[in-house]
């Protein structure tokens, strides 16, 4: 199943072996499985798939065109593997949100949390600015970046949510051996001629909490980086830490929480 939206599918299309079974997907035109008048809300997407025998309207409760692409990547995919129209478009509207990604953790006197596992430049784009078409009000991110790991994508990572949300909260994701202020280091150099509020918090449960508590109404709060993960690497130990928990626990002492 390829992408037709993306330049890179034509390349890949001539380089599949013949006799290999092959669906596109997307917003093109000429995609099998075609995504038409998408209108995305903060509780899923209604769209319009347009499929080689026929298509059908859908409303899946996942936040974001992203999402959208994905369920008509899915269904390209049943097609191959002989799956009715009916049957596919069924489970689409039935499908549960996988847990920490793009999942919507509840709300407390107009401020409502997403959690999301984006922990690249290219990720934290796609879901920060799908929840930036959907948020009226200021939008902010709680993100860190890993230790051990490609130091030259920290500025960029800081650069993209800096670009796109109102407030930022570098903290700590798993900083594993590095020092986790050298970490914050690195990306505040993305941050340089940058408009918005940056906050720099190392400790990733007070970030939460922070980002949380001093949300306005309106605002949306997404904390990124760990997703499903319910573990922190700092150092050579693993400590329990679940982004979710945190969250909903920060949401109860804001007041008149309501929590997913």
């Amino acid at each position: 199943c390829l992408n037709r939206d993306d330049p890179a599918s034509e390349y890949m299309y001539r380089a599949i072996p013949d006799g290999v079974a092959v669906r596109t997907f997307g917003r093109h035109p000429e995609a099998d499985f075609r995504v038409e008048g998408l209108e995305c809300g903060i509780d899923g997407s209604r769209f319009t798939l347009v499929m080689p025998r026929g298509k059908v309207e859908l409303r899946i409760p996942l936040v974001g065109a992203f999402n959208a692409m994905n369920a008509a990547a899915a269904a390209a995919a049943a097609n191959v593997l002989g799956v009715s129209e009916l049957t596919l478009a069924t489970a689409l509207e039935t499908a549960s949100p996988p847990r920490g990604r793009l999942e919507f953790v509840g709300e407390a006197r107009g401020a409502r949390v997403f959690v999301d596992y984006a922990h690249t430049a290219d990720a934290l784009d796609k879901v920060c600015g799908s929840l930036r078409d959907l948020t009226d009000g200021p939008l902010s991110v709680v993100f860190g970046c890993g230790g051990d790991r490609d130091t030259t994508k920290r500025p960029e990572m800081a650069r993209v949510v800096a670009d796109i949300a109102d407030r930022a909260w570098m903290t700590s994701d798993n900083p594993r051996s590095e020092d986790p202020e050298a970490i914050l280091d690195d990306m505040e150099r993305g941050l340089q001629g940058a408009h918005g509020d940056f906050f720099r918090v190392t400790d990733r449960g007070d970030a939460i909490r922070r980002a949380i508590q001093h949300a306005e109404p309106g605002e949306t709060v997404l904390v990124a980086g760990k997703g499903h993960e319910a573990y922190q690497v700092l150092g050579d130990t693993v400590v329990p830490f679940d982004d979710v928990e945190v969250a909903r626990d920060a949401l109860r002492s804001r007041g008149e929480a309501r929590l997913v």
